[in-house]
Formats: C-alpha cells, sequence, structure tokens
C-alpha cells in the first residue's frame, strides 16, 4: 500500500475527530475524539518515519501514547468527578464548577 494513504486515512481520522470535538456536548464523546485525534497524529508520524527511513516518527508516537494514556486516567478521573456532582456528563456543566 501506499503510504500517501496512510496520510490520508490520517488526515480524515484527525477531521472525525476534530469535528468531534467541537461538535459533541458529551464529555466522553470528546474525550474520545481527543484519542481519535491523537491516535491520527501517531499514524502519521509512523507514516513518515516509515517513508523517511529512520524510527524518530515512531518514538514521537510512542511517547504520544504515553502521554494519552496518561491523560486517560487524569480527565475520566475528572469527568467521574464532574458527572458525581452534577449528575451530568456534559461539557456545558462543567463551566459550573467555579467557587
Amino acid at each position: 500500500m501506499n503510504p500517501v494513504n496512510y496520510l490520508y486515512l490520517a488526515a480524515l481520522l484527525f477531521t472525525i475527530g476534530a469535528v468531534g470535538v467541537l461538535i459533541r456536548r458529551n464529555a466522553i464523546v470528546v474525550f474520545m475524539c481527543v484519542e481519535l485525534m491523537l491516535n491520527a497524529c501517531n499514524l502519521a508520524f509512523v507514516t513518515f518515519s516509515r517513508m523517511h527511513g529512520n524510527l524518530d516518527g515512531q518514538i514521537i508516537a510512542f511517547f504520544t501514547m504515553v502521554v494519552a494514556a496518561a491523560e486517560v486516567v487524569v480527565g475520566l478521573a475528572i469527568i467521574v468527578s464532574v458527572f458525581r456532582s452534577r449528575h451530568s456528563a456534559s461539557v456545558d456543566d462543567a463551566s459550573l464548577m467555579k467557587l
């Protein structure tokens, strides 16, 4: 398969994730769309790494996955905390957490 096809797929996945972040109001769906965008970036990094014949893109993709795993832990903890206090996972209710 041509590496350009992987870049098209990465662009499509990133676009779907960006549209999901901008349109959706549920925090869990927004969170999943952010993860989709990170995976699209990882696919682009690995594709460029393969095209240039070095491992730099794969190393960056690995560190991106580590950061995404930490983001999942912190993000889900915040979502659960908001859901317990507000009984809603809506992004609009997050502004009510101000003191």
